[in-house]
C-alpha cells in the first residue's frame, strides 16, 4: 500500500509517501514540504498549494491520503490555515478518487510512539526508526507527514480487516435469517 499523508499547513505544508502493509516493513518513498509565499493573498497560496499537492498525488499516486485531522488551537488564525489546507488536501483526493482517512494528532503519537503524549522529538525518532532513515528529515512538518502515513498503514489495516469481518459476519447471518 502506498500511503500519502499530509500534515496541513498554509506556509508549510508537510508531505511524505511511504509504502508498506500491516506486518511488513514500511519504507520511505519521498517526503518534503511544500512552502506557499506569505506575502502571497490567501486565494493564491491556497491555489499554489493545490498545484503543488497536485503534483504530489500524481507523481506518487498514492492508494490512500491521510490527513492529520484539524484539532482546535488557542490560535485562531493558525488553525484557519490549517482547516483551508486539508480542505485542499480533502478535495484533490475526492477529485482523484482516493480515498482519504483523518488521523488526529494523538492517534499518530499512539501508533508511531505507543503514546498519544509523545512529543514531536519521540515521534521524530521513531519516525526515523521505522523507516530506518539515517537522519531524521527535516523540518517538522516532513516528519509528521510521514508519521501519519505510518500510522494510516498501522491503523488503517487494522481498520480493514475489522471492516470485512463485520460484512463477513453481517453476511453469514443474512444467509442464517433467509433459511
Amino acid at each position: 500500500m502506498r500511503v500519502l499523508g499530509v500534515d496541513p499547513g498554509l506556509t508549510r505544508c508537510g508531505v511524505g509517501v511511504v509504502e508498506g502493509a500491516v506486518g511488513s516493513p514500511i519504507s520511505l518513498v519521498e517526503v518534503g514540504v511544500i512552502l506557499t509565499p506569505t506575502d502571497s493573498s490567501l486565494e493564491h497560496r491556497l491555489l499554489d498549494l493545490d498545484q503543488q499537492l497536485s503534483q504530489w498525488i500524481n507523481l506518487w499516486k498514492p492508494d490512500v491520503i491521510a490527513v492529520e485531522r484539524v484539532f482546535s488551537q488557542h490560535n485562531v488564525r493558525t488553525v484557519m490555515g490549517t482547516g483551508q489546507a486539508a480542505g485542499i488536501a480533502l478535495l484533490l483526493a475526492a477529485k482523484a478518487g482516493i480515498p482519504v482517512m483523518m488521523h488526529t494528532p494523538s492517534e499518530v503519537k499512539a501508533s508511531v510512539t505507543g503514546s498519544g503524549r509523545a512529543n514531536k522529538a519521540q515521534v521524530a525518532q521513531m519516525v526515523q526508526k521505522i523507516l530506518n532513515l539515517d537522519s531524521i528529515p527535516k523540518p517538522v512538518d516532513a516528519t509528521d507527514a510521514l508519521a501519519l502515513a505510518i500510522c494510516n498503514i498501522w491503523r488503517g489495516g487494522g481498520s480493514t480487516r475489522l471492516a470485512q469481518a463485520v460484512a463477513a459476519e453481517q453476511s453469514r447471518l443474512k444467509k442464517l435469517r433467509s433459511r
